[in-house]
This record gives structure tokens, sequence and C-alpha cells, in this order.
């Protein structure tokens, strides 16, 4: 069992860091969340698109590490 939940939480955590760098950048930088705030605020948000699959994939992942780390903690501690 100890096996399958590493090999979960490795699997989860390679998908978690390709799916982050994959994902176009949401500001730019200080000035971007200076001055663009209010457009990103009240702006068009991206609900389709590739963008919307990456950002659904790094939610799930990182939902499953956290889930699994947890469990490796409670069981095996």
């Amino acid at each position: 069992m100890r096996t399958a939940l590493m090999v979960t939480i490795l699997i989860a955590s390679i998908v978690l860091i390709a799916s982050i760098l994959l994902q176009s950048s949401n500001s730019d930088g200080m000035s971007g969340s200076i001055a663009g705030g209010a457009e990103q605020l009240f702006g068009k948000k991206k609900s389709r698109g590739y963008d919307a699959i990456l950002s659904k994939i790094t939610t799930v992942c990182a939902v499953i590490y956290i889930v699994v780390a947890l469990v490796i903690v409670a069981i095996f501690n």
C-alpha cells in the first residue's frame, strides 16, 4: 500500500509541475499588479481553452497531492 501511495504522489507531483510550467502568465510582474488589477478583476476571464484545462488539472493534482501526503503521514507515522 505504501508503494502505491508513493507512486501516486510521484505522478501527481510530476503532472502538477508540468501543468504549472505550461500555464501562461497572468500579470506583468509588479507593474501588472498595480496598473492592471482592475482589468484582471473586471476583465474577461478565460473560461475555455488551453489555460482553463491546465488550471483544472493543476487544481486536481494539488488536491490529490495534499490528500495523499496527509494519508501517508497519518498511516505510516
